[in-house]
């Protein structure tokens, strides 16, 4: 029978990175964030606690909670870079803070009006590699901000744009498919 630890309750005082005792940057090994996932999920995963009473029930709860949304910020490159923003004092709010600089936006109008145009899947896959590439560099020039030169207002605007990207790309998909299940 597993005795609850109380030293491991990571609640509100441990950053994530803490408490998967990885370096804080944006740059990360995904299996070693797996790995540490799984290491935490056993030691603090409810199921071993359940005979040992409620206390010990609500902190492997508690613990497993805070675990599980660790890992959801870590592996995903950009809540990762949110988190990193967040933590260095550089918000992205995102919901509202949308100004973007004017090339920036040109560049969604063209890519909006290429996706309303497209009239064949190649059109589309055209599209998405273009996406794709922005995207490969924009995550380049968001690890350069974080990692190396520690700019974490210009690493929040990149995670801005990044954001409008993604979405872009998920409507991109979603018409790809659409031009693929017409058979065109």
């Amino acid at each position: 029978m597993a005795v609850f630890d109380q030293s491991f309750v990571p609640l509100a005082d441990t950053d994530d990175f803490a408490l998967f005792g990885v370096p804080r940057r944006f740059a990360q090994d995904r299996q070693a964030l797996d790995d540490r996932w799984r290491a935490l999920q056993a030691q603090v995963h409810p199921d071993r606690f359940v005979l040992q009473g409620t206390a010990a029930l609500n902190a492997a709860l508690q613990s497993s909670v805070q675990v599980n949304k660790a890992y959801q910020r870590l592996k995903n490159p950009l809540q990762r870079a949110v988190y990193l923003c967040d933590l260095y004092g550089a918000a992205v709010d995102a919901e509202n803070n949308t100004a973007m600089p004017a090339a920036f936006l040109m560049q969604q109008m063209q890519w909006r009006e290429a996706l309303e145009d497209a009239q064949a899947v190649a059109d589309v896959q055209d599209l998405a590699d273009e996406v794709a590439a922005y995207n490969r560099a924009g995550f380049s020039q968001l690890a350069a901000a974080l990692d190396i030169e520690h700019d974490f207002p210009a690493a929040a605007q990149q995670v801005r744009a990044l954001m409008f990207a993604e979405r872009f790309a998920t409507d991109v998909d979603r018409r790809l498919r659409h031009f693929e299940e017409q058979g065109s």
